[in-house]
């Protein structure tokens, strides 16, 4: 396919894992991710040349991430009212997948992720003010609770109102997005690890963890498909 300039319409977390064509992605906290196994520096440089060359793949600014051995490959729109995804996206990331099939090169859905901290604050301004200076971040444009790295590198901090505090529970807290298919595996992992299940009323999309000193963490999960979509 090509790809259609001015199909910007919003797409939820579930419509883009149901769509077809797009089964080497996951959605997690920051938008539509994929990696993919090149295997060296040199096959993951040519792959994004690869990429380069898709027509219109500058008009999203995909985030590419090139290492030693793979290479990920993010998709999010950030504007004043939204950040989240689209139809374009769909498309771009059915030609992301299409170049790496092209180069034989495989994807892995599973190692995907995406980390968040938050915040628990009672003065939420002045609070978000401080961070911003400290980590050079700058707010993200749809939220005032929300700062991010404007490189796009570093994971984006949320900032949580709170009305009073919770004496018995830390106030900052790391959230491990994964894929859908993934957190299963990935809270038994923590849980064999010493951790502990602390709240389970958002399942199947959230899970509060803590470690064996009472230190929480959250995994997330968006918009896994329904049973009985066709994902090929």
């Amino acid at each position: 396919m090509t790809y259609v300039e001015g199909s910007t319409e919003r797409v939820r977390p579930q419509q883009f894992h149901e769509a077809a064509g797009v089964a080497d992605w996951r959605v997690v906290g920051e938008g539509a991710c994929a990696y993919f196994r090149t295997g060296s520096f040199e096959a993951g440089a040519r792959f994004v040349r690869a990429l380069g060359e898709i027509p219109g793949v500058g008009d999203e600014s995909p985030d590419v991430d090139v290492r030693q051995k793979g290479v990920t490959v993010r998709l999010i729109t950030v504007t004043d009212d939204y950040y989240g995804l689209t139809e374009r996206h769909v498309e771009l990331a059915r030609q992301i997948s299409a170049v790496a099939r092209t180069l034989a090169i495989p994807a892995d859905p599973s190692a995907v992720q995406t980390v968040q901290v938050t915040v628990d604050a009672l003065a939420g301004p002045d609070v978000v003010a401080f961070w911003r200076a400290l980590l050079g971040y700058q707010d993200r444009a749809d939220s005032g609770e929300d700062l991010m790295d404007p490189r796009r590198r570093g994971a984006p901090f949320y900032f949580q109102q709170m009305d009073a505090p919770r004496p018995q529970r830390n106030r900052v807290h790391v959230d491990v997005w994964v894929p859908y298919d993934q957190a299963e595996a990935r809270i038994a992992a923590a849980l064999a690890a010493g951790g502990r299940l602390v709240n389970d009323a958002d399942a199947p999309s959230n899970w509060v963890l803590a470690d064996p000193e009472g230190n929480e963490a959250c995994v997330g999960v968006a918009g896994p498909p329904a049973p009985t979509a066709d994902l090929r």
